[in-house]
């Protein structure tokens, strides 16, 4: 199978030379076609291999980023037949988000009223220890994934290893009702930042994996995934004020 594919970075014939060699160290490659004109790679492989296998063969810390080629009508058409509505996309991420919600919305119940920061204490606790299971499932898969876009882990390859933990941390923080000047401000810290990357990506049209999932599941970066950061930001500086 042929795809083609663009890779941002390539400035010179070097970049091409070095790209193309490295495509080609990948088993599963067997042609590399790199283009200076259109920072264009057309790839023959094996087997059909992610954007973040892709990422990884021709370096996570490098100035190179792939992404599909939106040009590629052969591409394009096996996408389509795979197509499938927003609403089936995103279905996981929309159940979780239910259950998540539905289970605070519940523990915010106490003597008859509703107490609207302990429903939003729940949800990030919720929240953070969910998704750090997903990722979590996964180490390695996220990491790469998150690589991709992130603008910390695409310099340090470590972070994306450590992230899950960072969210692990704040789940617990959430649950146990832990300093929770400390805990809002981490967590508009760390979300407020991984959201720059997200809103990079989807502006710049790549057309990448959201990690948020961590690589259970197949879902695309877009402006859903900008929502859910700057959610959780909003959550945190609404909880930071209160208990100011």
């Amino acid at each position: 199978m042929t795809h083609s594919y663009i890779v941002a970075g390539i400035t010179c014939e070097g970049c091409v030379a070095k790209v193309k060699s490295k495509l080609l160290m990948n088993p599963d490659i067997t042609a590399a076609d790199v283009k200076l004109e259109g920072q264009k790679a057309t790839v023959t492989m094996l087997k059909h291999l992610s954007l973040a296998e892709l990422q990884k063969t021709i370096g996570v810390n490098t100035k190179y980023t792939i992404s599909e080629d939106t040009s590629d009508h052969s591409h394009h058409a096996m996408k389509s037949e795979k197509a499938k509505s927003w609403l089936a996309t995103y279905k996981p991420l929309l159940i979780i988000f239910a259950f998540i919600s539905g289970a605070s919305f519940i523990s915010a119940f106490h003597s008859g009223q509703f107490h609207t920061m302990i429903f939003m204490n729940y949800f990030m606790a919720g929240f953070f220890l969910v998704f750090s299971f997903f990722k979590l499932l996964d180490l390695k898969g996220f990491a790469l994934s998150y690589a991709m876009y992130d603008l910390l882990a695409k310099k340090i390859s470590t972070y994306g290893y450590v992230y899950p933990f960072i969210e692990l941390a704040l789940g617990i923080a959430y649950l146990i009702n832990f300093s929770p000047t400390v805990t809002n401000l981490a967590t508009i810290v760390v979300m407020g930042f991984s959201s720059l990357g997200v809103i990079k990506s989807v502006f710049n049209n790549q057309k990448i994996q959201c990690a948020c999932l961590g690589a259970a599941f197949n879902l695309p970066m877009s402006t859903v995934t900008i929502i859910e950061d700057l959610l959780m930001v909003a959550m945190a500086a609404s909880m930071l004020l209160f208990y100011h």
